[in-house]
Formats: C-alpha cells, structure tokens, sequence
C-alpha cells in the first residue's frame, strides 16, 4: 500500500518561517525522521520511504500554494495513489495555534491551497490534516498573519507540535483516519 503526504507551502526563503508554511515544515521534520532527503522533482520537492511495508511518498509543491492542485494531481496520478491514501497538510487560521484536526474530507475554509486541490481534483472527499495557526491578527490583515513569522512563544511550542503532526500522520497511514481522528482531533 502506498500514501501522498502533501505538505502546502510557498518555496523561496522569504516564506521558509511562515505560519502558511507549515505544511512543508512537517513534512520537513517527517522526512528528516526517516533519512529520506527532499529533492527537486516534476512540480515538488519529493522524497520517499518504506515504513511497516508501506510505501510512503512526500511532496511540498513548489507551484505555490494556490496552484497546489496542479502538483497533488500530476504526483497523484504518476505513484496511483487513490484519493482515501492522499492526506494534504496545511495550516488553519479557526483553529487555536498547535491544535491539530484530521478529517476525511471537508471544505477549503477559505484556504487558497485546498480550494485550488478541490478544483483541480473534482472534489473535496481527500483526508487532510489541519495545523491550527491561531488568528492573533487584527480585521484585514489575515494575508500579513499567515504570510508572518512564528512570534517567540509560538516558536518554543513549534517542535513539539510539530512531533504531534507528525504523529498524527503515522497514526493516519498505519491505523486508519477513524482512529487518527479519535487520538488527534481534541
């Protein structure tokens, strides 16, 4: 059996330590775990491993975030990945910062990276995995938060949140997005 991780970001350094990034600071810390190197592919940096029997491929598209369909699609349909073994990894302004929710499917909630997957795929019956990044902003500067830089006490928090997702991600592949719902979804 085989699983697409992907994590949304923007590539460029000017985005590398952004709350929108950390989806590719995830997959970053995933792939790290398991010495499998990132690489420059068609569309995304990709990296792969086995893990438990399974095949296991990671993507951080490099068509920024709001052509990320465009990647998930060509990476989907090159490795056969049916859409229940897809989980997109990205960060959510509604839900509180470090806060994780795994669903089986769901709408974009004004997520740019999602609404251009669920237009590029068709639909929105994909599992995903929500990385809360608060909503500390004041009214119209959403695009300046998510496009921000962790403030202090969110960085000391990051690792460990980001062991969690990573976590969350094993328990989606080897237990199934019911029990991965039930053990992350607090």
């Amino acid at each position: 059996m085989s699983f697409l991780i992907a994590g949304l970001g923007n590539i460029g350094p000017e985005y590398e330590n952004t709350r929108h990034n950390i989806g590719f600071k995830i997959l970053d810390s995933l792939a790290n775990t398991q010495g499998a190197p990132f690489k420059l592919e068609r569309l995304a940096f990709f990296a792969e491993y086995r893990s438990r029997g399974k095949n296991i491929y990671l993507i951080k598209p490099t068509t920024y975030m709001n052509l990320s369909g465009k990647a998930v699609r060509y990476w989907m349909t090159e490795l056969k990945i049916p859409q229940q073994n897809l989980l997109v990894v990205l960060d959510d302004l509604a839900i509180p910062f470090g806060s994780i929710r795994v669903r089986m499917k769901g709408s974009d909630g004004g997520h740019n990276g999602l609404k251009d997957i669920d237009a590029t795929l068709g639909n929105n019956n994909y599992p995903r995995l929500r990385f809360g990044v608060g909503s500390e902003f004041a009214k119209g500067h959403q695009v300046n938060y998510v496009l921000g830089t962790w403030n202090a006490p969110e960085q000391k928090l990051l690792d460990e949140r980001i062991k969690i997702a990573n976590e969350a991600i094993n328990s989606f592949m080897f237990e199934g997005i019911e029990r991965a719902m039930s053990k992350y979804n607090k």
